[in-house]
C-alpha cells in the first residue's frame, strides 16, 4: 500500500463524522502510510496514528458540556471561547490519555496544516522532525476569531483551513499517487465569501497577507473541490463525505447531534469499505 494519502478535512465539531470513519478503519486494520491533517482533522489523525479507537468520539463527546470546554469565561482566562489549557493539556495528559508512545512509534507519515499569519501561506509541520505535536495540532486548528494567534519556532500560526482546507497538492507532490480524502460537507457545498472584512481588520490589522488570505479562502476552497471532484470522476481519488444533510455546527454542544453525525461516519465507512479497498489496490 506504497504511495497512498489519507486527506483529512478540518470543519470544528462536524469532524465526528471524520471519528467515525477513522474507528472503522482501526476496526478493519487499514491504516494509511501517509496521513495529512487540517484543524479537527488534525487532531482526529493524531488518535489514528496512535491507534487508539474511539478516543476522539471521547475528547469531544465526554467533554463538550464542561463549562471550561467552550464559554466566555474563557475568554479571560486564555484569551479564546475554546478552553485551551483543558483541549490540550488535562485531555489528552489525564482525562483521555494520548498514547504519544504508540504516536511517536508509527510507521505512518504525518503533516499537519497551519496557517502563517505573516505569509498567509500555508505551513508544513512532519511528525517525524521533532515538532511539539499539540502545539502544531493546536496551531493548526486555532480558528480566526475565537483562538489566539499560537508562537511557535518564530512563526505566528492560526487554522490550516484559511490557506489549505483539503492539501491535495501538498500529498501529491510528497508522492502520493493515489488519495484519499474525507471531507466533512456533503457532495455539492460550495463556500460563500467571507463578508465581516472590518472584523478582519479590528482583529487583525497588523497581517495583511492573512486578511487577504481568508478573503480568498472560498476561491482556493470551491476551487479546490471542482479540483477533487473531477480526480473523482478521473478514478483518481477516493472520496468520503457525509451521505446525508449535517445539522451540526462548528461548534456545537447537543450530544444527541454529534452522536448522530459519528455513527453517519462509521456507516458510510462501512458501506464504502470494501470499494475502496478494492481501488486502493487495483485503480
Amino acid at each position: 500500500m506504497d504511495k497512498v494519502g489519507l486527506i483529512l478535512e478540518g470543519g470544528g465539531m462536524r469532524g465526528l463524522y471524520t471519528a467515525g470513519i477513522l474507528d472503522y478503519f482501526m476496526k478493519k486494520e487499514f491504516y494509511a502510510p501517509y496521513v495529512i491533517g487540517v484543524s479537527m482533522g488534525a487532531c482526529n489523525a493524531t488518535s489514528y496514528i496512535s491507534k487508539q479507537n474511539k478516543r476522539n468520539k471521547a475528547v469531544v463527546i465526554n467533554h463538550v458540556n464542561d463549562p471550561r470546554y467552550i464559554g466566555i469565561k474563557n475568554i479571560f482566562r486564555c484569551k479564546s471561547l475554546l478552553g485551551i489549557d483543558l483541549i490540550y493539556d488535562e485531555i489528552p495528559n489525564k482525562l483521555e490519555p494520548f498514547d504519544y508512545k504508540a504516536f511517536y512509534a508509527s510507521k505512518q507519515k504525518f503533516i499537519i496544516v497551519a496557517t502563517d499569519c505573516k505569509t498567509g501561506k500555508p505551513v508544513y509541520f512532519d511528525k517525524d522532525k521533532d515538532e511539539d505535536i499539540l502545539t502544531t495540532v493546536r496551531a493548526s486548528s486555532s480558528l480566526p476569531f475565537i483562538s489566539p494567534i499560537v508562537r511557535y519556532n518564530g512563526m505566528e500560526l492560526l487554522d490550516g483551513g484559511i490557506s489549505d482546507s483539503i492539501p491535495i497538492g501538498k500529498s501529491i507532490k510528497d508522492g502520493n499517487i493515489k488519495n484519499i480524502i474525507i471531507l466533512t460537507r456533503p457532495k455539492g457545498y460550495r463556500k460563500d465569501p467571507f463578508r465581516r472584512k472590518r472584523l478582519l481588520k479590528r482583529f487583525y490589522s497588523s497581517y495583511d497577507n492573512l486578511i487577504k488570505a481568508i478573503e480568498d479562502r472560498y476561491r482556493i476552497y470551491n476551487r479546490t473541490l471542482d479540483y477533487i471532484e473531477k480526480l473523482e470522476e478521473e478514478n483518481k481519488v477516493f472520496i468520503l463525505r457525509p451521505t446525508n444533510k449535517i445539522k451540526v455546527r462548528r461548534i456545537e454542544k447537543n450530544t444527541e447531534k454529534l452522536e448522530g453525525l459519528y455513527k453517519m461516519g462509521f456507516e458510510d465507512a462501512e458501506k464504502q469499505y470494501d470499494k475502496m479497498i478494492d481501488w486502493v489496490n487495483n485503480a
